[in-house]
C-alpha cells in the first residue's frame, strides 16, 4: 500500500552469518526463518530468505526485490548507507503514520556551520509527502470494494 506495490518481493536477511551455514554457526535461520517464510508463501506472499547479510548487498542481488527485511539494525543500515548515502531514506515500515528519516542521522558535529547536506532530508520529505498520498488513494480505491457472494445452488 505504501509504495503501491501490488505483490511485492521481499527479501529476509538470515540471522547468523551465511544463514547458519545449515546449522553449523547457529539454527534459528532453519528453526526460526524458514517456518515463517514457508507458511507465508502458503498465504500467497512473495517472501524469500534466508539470505546471507554479507554477501547480499554486494552482489547486487537485493535489485531483484522491492524490499529487504533486515534481522537487526546494522545488518540492513550499513550497507544501505554504503549504496545510498546522502540520498537515502530511511522508513519504518507499519505504523499508522508515516515515519521517513534522512539516512545520515542529525550531524551535531556540524550543526549551524552550513556544511550539512540537505539531500537526504528533502529526500526523506518528499516520500513521506509520496507514502502519505500512496495510503490515501489506496484507501479511497478499497473503500466500498464489491464482495463476492457465495451462490446457494439448488440440488
Amino acid at each position: 500500500m505504501d509504495f503501491a506495490i501490488r505483490k511485492p518481493k521481499i527479501a529476509l536477511l538470515g540471522i547468523n552469518p551465511h544463514s547458519g551455514d545449515n546449522g553449523v554457526i547457529g539454527k534459528e535461520d532453519d528453526e526460526v526463518l524458514k517456518p515463517v517464510i514457508k507458511e507465508m508463501a502458503n498465504n500467497g506472499h512473495l517472501v524469500f530468505s534466508p539470505y546471507s547479510a554479507d554477501s547480499f548487498f554486494g552482489s547486487d542481488n537485493y535489485k531483484n526485490f522491492d524490499a529487504v527485511l533486515a534481522a537487526y539494525h546494522d545488518q540492513g543500515l550499513i550497507p544501505f548507507k554504503t549504496l545510498s548515502f546522502g540520498r537515502g531514506v530511511n522508513f519504518t515500515a507499519g505504523l499508522n503514520k508515516v515515519r521517513t528519516s534522512p539516512d545520515h542521522g542529525t550531524a551535531y558535529e556540524i550543526a549551524g556551520k552550513g556544511q550539512a547536506d540537505h539531500s537526504s532530508f528533502k529526500e526523506a520529505v518528499f516520500m513521506a509527502i509520496k507514502i502519505f498520498r500512496n495510503r490515501t488513494e489506496y484507501l479511497e480505491l478499497t473503500e466500498n470494494v464489491l464482495k463476492k457472494q457465495r451462490v446457494k445452488r439448488e440440488r
